[in-house]
């Protein structure tokens, strides 16, 4: 067991040497591995920024609940405060006849009103839910309908529908990215210990006349793959940071211009996590297809 955990430090000790002997080409590596990562962590991160952004602008998914005419003001407003303690609503607006009346009135429309021999507007409770999605708006919407004082309920869901199509299409879009650019950091990583082994041909053919076996000799460049993507994931989380942080103001003042406010958040800690694990894994598949592939070439004859 001793001598499998000295072979595995040495091996990585020769991975880390390799790495540091030929800093520019590591460099450039590390910053496509890192390009390649920060695209769909990016997107992550925007459609992660956008759904918390649509549970905190003004506008809401509301509920138009017009009463009965019988309906007097006083049972109006029990029920607005009886509506309001339901789990699934975030508050209610009570627009009784007379102010409807009056909003129709400086809208343009003095003369009808005026013309009217009575207000045929019911009172009219504006209940805003904190589920903007379109099943559950749509399953509170039938519960309100089937209360006793009201006529009709309106919702509009278009926009709640458009939002969600939205955003399940930015997650599919994010998958496929991530697919697409996690094959090609594997790539790059497998090219990098090819062009190695190529270079160090001749070292290998020796160790494998003295006895060295192809696990003994496929074990640094594995870990030198692994370092790769580690560095990569390492680069590719900074980039997201200082990305984040050059924006936060911008996004501050934009938000402010619409009476909100609203921070850019990153990558927590379990997603940085997942990111570098990603990232160290995509180089280690990387480089071990590429060394088996590689090594079963040095096997023919020159």
């Amino acid at each position: 067991m001793s001598a499998w955990v000295e072979h595995n430090l040495h091996s990585l000790r020769v991975a880390f040497k390799r790495l540091i002997d030929a800093p520019f080409a590591s460099l450039f590596t590390v910053l496509v591995i890192a390009v390649a990562l920060s695209l769909p962590a990016g997107l992550y991160l925007a459609l992660a920024n956008l759904q918390r952004l649509a549970g905190n602008v003004p506008t809401e998914a509301e509920l138009s609940l017009f009463l009965k005419t019988e309906v007097g003001l006083e049972q109006a407003r029990r029920l607005a405060a009886k509506l309001a303690t339901r789990p699934e609503v975030r508050h209610v607006r009570l627009i009784d006849r007379d102010a409807a009346l009056a909003q129709l009135a400086a809208a343009g429309l003095g003369e009808v009103a005026a013309a009217l021999p009575a207000n045929p507007l019911p009172h009219t409770l504006v209940v805003s839910a904190r589920d903007p999605d379109p099943t559950s708006l749509e399953r509170l919407r039938e519960a309100l309908a089937r209360l006793p004082e009201v006529e009709r309920v309106n919702l509009d869901t278009d926009w709640a529908r458009r939002l969600a199509a939205l955003l399940a299409l930015g997650r599919d879009l994010v998958t496929l990215l991530a697919i697409l650019l996690g094959l090609a950091l594997a790539v790059i990583t497998g090219n990098t210990i090819r062009l190695q082994i190529y270079a160090q041909r001749d070292e290998i053919e020796v160790a494998r006349l003295i006895g060295a076996t192809d696990r003994f000799i496929r074990r640094p460049f594995l870990y030198f793959g692994a370092l790769q993507g580690l560095a990569g994931g390492l680069a590719a989380w900074l980039l997201l940071a200082v990305t984040a942080l050059l924006l936060e103001d911008s996004v501050a003042r934009l938000a402010d211009s619409y009476g909100t406010t609203f921070r850019l958040t990153g990558l927590a800690a379990p997603e940085a996590a997942a990111l570098l694990a990603t990232s160290t894994l995509l180089g280690l598949a990387g480089a071990y297809f590429a060394v088996g592939y590689t090594l079963r070439g040095l096997d023919t004859p020159r």
